[in-house]
């Protein structure tokens, strides 16, 4: 290769070039908000793009912190799996949000959902594995599967309510299909799925995976399972079917987002369990993130029970929920997270997205979570924000009449 040549190849591999090309929605619309803001001024903005919680984290972390600090406290390596008496307390809180018992042996702590969620994928997928999902799914789903060889596989919703559609579900399980990946409450939907679905769901798993001789995995995300409305429940899936995992965080129920602390918990049914334990354990040392931060481990381990106050986020959605009503927007009212996923007018939720940058609102296109002609808004903003978004909403929702 000539000395031209080298110097004008990209640093970057190709797949990863792909990726900066087809880049998160929600990223480009962070960029857009930072260049409005810079040119409007922040306040002028209302930014509903992005799902960073901006409540203050519950008095019983600011209460860890305090006896961190007065302790002789060392942070040093520990248990690839975590502390293990932060497992254990981890381990008898799930016991009662799961309704199943669980032990300290069953957990593993991650960074973050998102290191359990690859974690889990380097454990079990080969080259050409799918990972099956309902659409809308959380958008980063897709590089997580493809970091280990996997390839992501949306199945369509019922466009109303997003409710699971079975039969395109049936349809869509083959021989390739490694792991089901639901998330519940659904980011950006705010969907519940009902017991009744993911029993449906359970047995059709059971079903195929003895036709083709060989488990499907169904992994459950829930960093949203603490924020519900209208007394709607999140079924546990530990009771249903063997072959669950479950992952979450304590980024959003203690506003811990940039400290990184998740979990990943093996069914203590599951066949194989501790062989499945002992490679997510290898694997998240490997793929570097060697163990949770002690910080957040000793965080969360004093911390569990407490949340953030979910009155606010109920507040929050019942203005959203009045200023699209006013718009003329058709939406799915979320019975959990905090986000909406309403239709967009005219059917091009791009372009819609564009009228709202026009009026200062920042959302993002439903494309993005795999579901066009939608767009989702992040409800975590003062109720201020929100308020002041009316006129701009009908204003933009005009221009498609």
């Amino acid at each position: 290769m000539s000395e031209t040549a080298m110097n004008t190849a990209s640093a970057l591999a190709p797949q990863i070039q792909a990726y900066l090309q087809r880049s998160s929605w929600i990223r480009k619309m962070f960029e857009t908000g930072a260049e409005l803001k810079a040119r409007h001024g922040a306040d002028a903005v209302c930014d509903f793009s992005l799902g960073n919680p901006d409540l203050s984290p519950p008095d019983a972390v600011y209460t860890a912190l305090e006896e961190l600090a007065r302790r002789d406290q060392r942070f040093g390596y520990m248990p690839n799996a975590g502390y293990p008496e932060a497992r254990t307390a981890l381990a008898g809180y799930l016991s009662d949000e799961q309704g199943t018992p669980v032990s300290a042996n069953d957990v593993i702590l991650t960074c973050g959902a998102a290191g359990a969620l690859n974690s889990f994928f380097r454990a079990v997928l080969e080259p050409g594995d799918e990972v099956l999902c309902p659409a809308p799914y959380f958008v980063e789903y897709g590089f997580y599967a493809e970091n280990h060889g996997g390839v992501l596989h949306p199945v369509s919703t019922n466009p109303d309510d997003f409710s699971l559609d079975m039969k395109a579900m049936a349809d869509a399980i083959n021989p390739k299909s490694r792991v089901l990946l639901i998330n519940s409450p659904n980011n950006p939907s705010g969907r519940i799925y009902t017991k009744e679905e993911l029993q449906a769901l359970s047995d059709l798993l059971a079903a195929r995976s003895r036709e083709f001789g060989r488990t499907i995995y169904l992994l459950s995300d829930e960093p949203y399972r603490f924020l519900t409305f209208d007394d709607h429940q999140t079924p546990s899936l530990l009771p249903l079917y063997p072959h669950t995992v479950v992952v979450s965080s304590f980024s959003k129920s203690l506003a811990l987002a940039g400290e990184r602390i998740g979990f990943a918990l093996v069914n203590p049914a599951m066949p194989g369990k501790d062989e499945l334990l002992a490679g997510m354990v290898l694997t998240n040392r490997i793929l570097g993130f060697v163990n949770a931060p002690a910080v957040g481990q000793r965080l969360m381990q004093h911390a569990l029970g407490a949340k953030v106050d979910v009155q606010e986020y109920a507040r929050r959605r019942s203005a959203m929920a009045e200023i699209l009503e006013g718009a003329g927007i058709s939406f799915f009212k979320p019975q959990g997270a905090f986000y909406f996923f309403p239709k967009a007018p005219g059917g091009d939720d791009v372009a819609f997205v564009q009228a709202l940058q026009e009026e200062l609102i920042l959302a993002v296109p439903g494309r993005g979570f795999g579901t066009p002609g939608y767009f989702r808004l992040a409800f975590c903003v003062d109720e201020t924000v929100i308020r002041r978004a009316g006129a701009g909403f009908k204003k933009a929702a005009a221009k498609f009449r």
